[in-house]
């Protein structure tokens, strides 16, 4: 089993890439999610599940393990295929997809297409309480990675010269109020009110 191929991207779409790893070029099926995250990289490390039949061997890729663990979680119900697992998580992102799981919410399922109701009846039933372990790892990531971006901002309005505790408060107020994702976003929103 391969568990991950890092290597340059040759070719990057909205559903597949190929990723040259000692010489090889693979092609790896990809969701809108993980293009999103490769896009303008000149290399990359993908999470990869392989399906092997008589007739095909295909790679599916991931930007992250979570999201192949959802996929995963997706193709073991009933009915669900890997294209429709990769078209779901390619029209939600995957922390939107356990919301969606966790709270029942089969409206929001039956908007993605291929999904019909029956479809989505058996996701919420067979995944409800599957998707609790993989809803921790998520928002735990995102906790990491909202402080990395915080403490960055932080230390680079430190090094311009203003205090540290006026600094943290702004940054703090910032990131409660906007969707600002990015430290230059961030620094440059606090320079103003700073």
């Amino acid at each position: 089993m391969i568990e991950f191929i890092k290597g340059d991207i040759i070719e990057l779409s909205p559903a597949r890439m190929i990723l040259e790893n000692n010489g090889i070029g693979y092609e790896i099926h990809i969701s809108l999610t993980t293009f999103d995250a490769f896009r303008n990289q000149p290399s990359g490390l993908a999470y990869i599940h392989e399906i092997i039949r008589e007739d095909v061997y295909l790679l599916y890729g991931f930007a992250t393990r979570d999201e192949r663990e959802l996929f995963l979680l997706l193709t073991s119900v009933s009915g669900v295929g890997p294209n429709t697992a990769r078209t779901v998580l390619s029209s939600v992102q995957p922390s939107e997809l356990i919301q969606i799981i966790a709270t029942g919410d089969e409206k929001s399922l039956t908007m993605i297409k291929g999904i019909g109701s029956k479809t989505a009846q058996r996701i919420l039933v067979d995944l409800k309480n599957k998707v609790k372990s993989v809803e921790g790892k998520i928002s735990q990531v995102a906790r990491s990675e909202r402080t990395k971006i915080e403490d960055e901002a932080v230390a680079a309005l430190v090094m311009l010269g203003f205090q540290k505790a006026a600094s943290q408060k702004a940054v703090e107020t910032i990131l409660k109020k906007s969707s600002e994702t990015t430290v230059e976003q961030i620094i440059k929103t606090a320079l103003k009110m700073l």
